[in-house]
This record gives C-alpha cells, sequence and structure tokens, in this order.
C-alpha cells in the first residue's frame, strides 16, 4: 500500500513537470500566490503587463507632478511665500506697481529716473517724494509730465505726482498715499535705474510672496560680540554678502512692498524709531526692513539684476558710513527688544537668461 502510494506521488510530481495532468483550483490559487515555482504569480504578470504599457508613463509622469507640487508647497510654507494672498488676486490692478522716487536737490538724475520708468509697461503711477523747503517748479512739473506721457509704451499712461512734504525727513519717503490703485510699491532712489525687465521680473517674484521685501540690493547682519550677556550686531554690506552667501534685509533704494507697509511705518512702528531716523538722518531702509521682518517672520527676497547708479557716490561713501549703520541697527533692536530679521541664502533668478539653473 505504502509503495502503491509513493507511486502515484511520482506519477503525479512527473505529469505536474510535463505539464500534464488534471485541472485543479487548488492548485491554480497556489499557483497565483506564487506556490508553484514553475508558474507566473497574477501579481507579477499583473505589473509586468501595466509596465510593459503607455499606462505606466502616465502614472509615472502623475507620480513626479504630484511629487514636485508637494514639493514646492511645502517650499512656499518654509519662505513664508503664499501665492494665494487675496491682495495679490483680487486686486484689479495687480498686473501693475507704483514706482515711488525718493529726490533731493538733483533734478537732471530725477528727470532720467521718470522717464526710464514711465516706459516700464507695469508702471501704473509714479510719485516723486519731495522734501526741499521750495516747492517743484511749474516748469519741472510740466516738463516731467510731458516726458512720462511721451515715454509711456502703453494705452494707460500713468498717474504722475508730486508727494509734497514741509520738510526734510527720511521719513517722508514712507509715508502713506491715498488713491493707489496696485497693492505693489516700487521704492527707488533717483539715481537707480532698474531695467524694465528685470524690473518687471522683480515684480512677478513679488507677486508670488506679496508680503515681504523683493529687492535689488542685499545687506546682512550677525552677531558680532557679547557683553554682559548683550548681543551686539554688525551690519553687513555687500562683500559681507557676497563672501558669506547670506542676507536678511533687501534695501528700500530698489525694492518692491505691499502698500500697507506704508500706513504701518507711519502709524504702527514705534515713534522712537522715527525721532531716531529723523536725528541722524540715516536708516530709514534699515527700519522698513526690520518692520517687514517683524510682521512675516519671513526673509526677504534678493533678485538676480544689474542696476545702475546714473549719479555720484551717495551717503554709502562717506566716511564712516558703516559705523553708522552699525550703531543703527543695534539701536534699533534695542528699541525693539528683538532681532526680527531672517537671513536667508536664496536669490531668485529668471531661468530664461541663465545657462544652468
Amino acid at each position: 500500500m505504502t509503495s502503491a502510494l509513493i507511486a502515484i506521488r511520482d506519477a503525479a510530481a512527473a505529469a505536474d513537470a510535463d505539464g500534464g495532468g488534471m485541472y485543479s483550483p487548488a492548485k491554480e490559487k497556489a499557483a497565483n500566490r506564487g506556490a508553484y515555482s514553475g508558474r507566473s504569480p497574477l501579481l507579477h504578470r499583473r505589473i509586468r503587463q501595466l509596465l510593459g504599457g503607455g499606462k505606466a508613463k502616465l502614472l509615472i509622469s502623475l507620480f513626479l507632478l504630484s511629487f514636485f507640487a508637494l514639493s514646492a508647497s511645502r517650499l512656499g510654507v518654509f519662505m513664508g511665500w503664499n501665492p494665494h494672498f487675496p491682495a495679490s488676486v483680487s486686486s484689479p490692478s495687480r498686473g501693475c506697481y507704483t514706482v515711488l522716487i525718493n529726490t533731493w536737490k538733483r533734478n537732471s538724475l530725477l528727470k532720467q529716473s521718470v522717464a526710464h520708468y514711465a516706459s516700464c509697461s507695469g508702471t501704473d503711477a509714479i510719485h516723486v517724494v519731495w522734501s526741499e523747503s521750495d516747492p517743484p517748479s511749474n516748469t519741472l512739473k510740466a516738463y516731467l509730465k510731458k516726458i512720462v506721457l511721451k515715454q509711456s509704451q502703453t494705452a494707460h499712461k500713468p498717474n504722475f505726482k508730486f508727494d509734497l512734504n514741509e520738510g526734510d525727513n527720511l521719513n517722508n519717503r514712507f509715508k502713506p498715499i491715498e488713491d493707489l490703485r496696485p497693492d505693489a510699491i516700487f521704492s527707488v532712489d533717483d539715481d537707480v535705474i532698474v531695467p524694465c525687465h528685470t524690473l518687471d521680473f522683480a515684480f512677478t517674484v513679488w507677486q508670488t510672496a506679496p508680503r515681504t521685501m523683493v529687492g535689488f540690493v542685499p545687506r546682512m547682519h550677525w552677531v558680532d560680540d557679547k557683553k554682559n550677556g548683550v548681543a551686539s550686531y554688525k551690519y553687513g554690506g555687500w562683500w559681507s554678502v557676497w563672501w558669506t552667501g547670506h542676507y536678511s534685509m533687501v534695501l528700500s533704494k530698489a525694492a518692491f512692498f505691499h502698500r500697507k507697509y506704508l500706513d504701518m511705518y507711519t502709524h504702527e512702528m514705534p515713534s522712537s524709531i522715527h525721532d531716531y531716523v529723523t536725528r541722524e538722518r540715516n536708516c530709514e531702509d534699515v527700519a522698513m526692513s526690520l518692520l517687514v521682518a517683524n510682521a512675516t517672520s519671513a526673509p526677504p527676497i534678493w533678485v538676480k539684476g544689474k542696476i545702475y547708479e546714473i549719479g555720484s557716490s551717495g551717503i554709502s561713501s562717506l566716511k564712516g558710513h558703516s559705523k553708522r549703520r552699525n550703531k543703527c541697527l543695534n539701536d534699533f533692536v534695542s528699541l525693539y527688544g528683538t532681532v526680527p530679521l531672517v537671513p536667508t541664502s536664496l536669490k531668485a533668478m529668471d531661468a530664461r537668461h541663465e545657462w544652468f539653473w
């Protein structure tokens, strides 16, 4: 009996090896589970069928798109960027900006600056911050209004206006402006020219991060020393940024920011900082950087782009300038009671004009 059973099992094994034998549902299920090495598991066959067709490419593409979309959204959260910021979406003039030019007794430079920015297609309005004791002459006003109409390349001609101030005060450059259409302010000195295509790219960057400052002139800060447990900070110019690859400010001599910061600078920033800027005649740009960083807890964005300074050297070239900026920074930190500045090493650039990106 035992030998007979062994003979039957041997015969069955031989039949299976030859591919013969009777059909067995149990054996088929076992084969699908991979119990029989002679047959391909059903799951493996399905994978091979899927990967062998166009469905695989579609699924892989969808997966990669989802991955990059998720990564971009996480990066946006990290940077404080918010593409769905209501002001940038609902504003009737979200494709335009106001150019706010700060000037001081340099009418020849002012004429060049106004003529240039009037030619940029994104310019909705040009406001000139005028803080001289005498108002602008009728001749100057007529000339600038004429040049704006002449240089404009769009059907909508930019509005032009002088914002007159009674006294010479650097806080004047950040006074609120009534009846503005766009949310975006491009703050610029009268001796700084940013090519229109570069300015338009910076504006698109600002639209992705309308709560922060977006500009062309980066600066940095770092802890210099600690005395009695109190940190001392150092203000770093361009060469410090170049050497370290980090920055925590972009100066308002060429930068975009939301118009709400004009109101916040004037009405919400501590009056002690206003008094300091008035007394020292310096550092209003540092004060604005601190204000925006304190409001957003996010870094600014430095845009790579060539800018041109058409005038003679400004106050940054004067002896003792770095020392005064160090003092400003430390005094402002003391008044704030904290250091709101956020360092970063990121830089925005137009990939269409780069060899590698």
